[in-house]
């Protein structure tokens, strides 16, 4: 008696049952894989974009809105802060780095950042092509901003006012493209990178360029000098200047448990439909139990033991619970890189289809219990089914 063959078959003869328990259960596993790759994702983009980075000072406002503008770039500004108090807290002996940040004007939707060369060095980027800038308006492009406007070294391009598509372009100042960076799997693969004075140059058209204590950055990243630094320079910072210090760590920690409200409801709603689905095999196992009970009977008179009725029924439980397991992360996948897609056609953070979370496994294991769980009450009933009375009834 060839179990697995005996199952396919009843599974088979009731097409609709079936595809709906699949359904039900792929829809379940999908949904909670989608939140588990595309969360796991974006907590290590985000976690690997702020390493290094230890405070931000821009202008005063919202510190999570600081810290999303000028380290993940997915937010505006807050404003900007004169570069002399830029340059004074630099010089703290605090401090050990501080990379200059400008920001205003963006290319296809990729951010326009004027910087310096430490800020490439920052995320370990290496250059594809070309070299980086050494003077103004000489630009180096990430590699997804290089991939999708398809510019190279030697190319050209102006960038628009504001920091998406659609913004008034500054024809009078155009860039020229030096070189190109390799992927870094980091933020830096999204932005287009210039000197500091090519975004001033570009803002004041050729007006009298004004003093050093009135130029303006957007923010400063910094990097402690010592532990004592994270104790006493943003208290300095907020108390003593015109700047606002946020810290990307404290900062991207909020930004997740505020949108871990949402994640768990919506993995809740997942697991729901994964148990709903488990309801559905039982009553669908037990439903085909009392159609099959002359079958059942008849394969018990041909020499079929109790124990092999009971892995019969457990089987067909196991099957779909599998099928939809596997069909369900197939789908989660699919998702994921379709959400990976659109989220790189805004220029926002990435994800993608194409890796595996461990907690995949428990998925499918998950899946399997409950396919188990849901066949346990209708296989047992079927072992104990006596065959007389059932023959007889014909």
């Amino acid at each position: 008696m060839n179990l697995p063959r005996i199952s396919l078959a009843y599974l088979r003869a009731k097409p609709l049952a079936t595809a709906l328990n699949l359904l039900l259960l792929a829809l379940g596993i999908a949904t909670i894989t989608v939140l588990m790759l595309a969360t796991r994702q974006l907590e290590e983009r985000m976690t690997r974009d702020a390493r290094g980075i230890d405070l931000v000072a821009g202008a005063k406002g919202s510190p999570m809105q600081l810290v999303l503008s000028a380290v993940f770039h997915l937010d505006a500004p807050t404003g900007n802060i004169p570069l002399a108090e830029a340059q004074a807290l630099a010089r703290n002996p605090l401090v050990k780095r501080a990379i200059p940040v400008a920001l205003g004007d963006s290319f296809r939707g990729f951010r326009i950042v004027g910087t310096n060369h430490d800020y490439p060095a920052h995320y370990g980027a290496r250059l594809a092509a070309g070299k980086l800038w050494t003077k103004s308006m000489q630009a180096v492009l990430g590699a997804q901003a290089a991939r999708v406007t398809g510019l190279g070294a030697g190319g050209s391009f102006t960038g628009a006012h504001g920091l998406g598509e659609g913004g008034e372009e500054h024809e009078a100042e155009p860039y020229e493209v030096v070189g190109v960076l390799a992927p870094t799997g980091s933020v830096i693969d999204r932005l287009v990178l210039t000197s500091v004075e090519s975004v001033w140059e570009v803002h004041e058209h050729g007006e009298a360029r004004p003093a050093a204590r009135e130029r303006e950055i957007t923010a400063l990243l910094v990097q402690y000098a010592s532990p004592l630094a994270a104790a006493t320079l943003p208290r300095f910072v907020n108390a003593t200047s015109a700047l606002q210090a946020a810290s990307p760590a404290y900062e991207s920690a909020r930004l997740f448990r505020m949108l871990g409200v949402g994640v768990e409801v919506l993995r809740a709603f997942g697991f729901v439909l994964v148990f709903a689905a488990g309801l559905s095999v039982f009553i669908a196992l037990t439903n085909a139990l009392e159609e099959r009970r002359y079958d059942l009977a008849v394969m018990r008179m041909l020499g079929a033991t109790r124990g092999r009725l009971m892995a019969l029924l457990l089987l067909e439980g196991l099957t779909l619970a599998a099928a939809g397991a596997l069909l369900g992360l197939a789908l989660g996948h699919a998702l994921t890189e379709a959400l990976g897609a659109a989220l790189a056609a805004q220029q926002q953070v990435p994800v993608s289809g194409w890796t595996w979370a461990p907690e995949e496994g428990w998925l499918v294991a998950l899946a399997l219990g409950i396919g188990l769980l849901a066949a346990l009450v209708p296989a047992w009933r079927a072992s104990r089914a006596e065959v007389a009375p059932v023959l007889a009834e014909g």
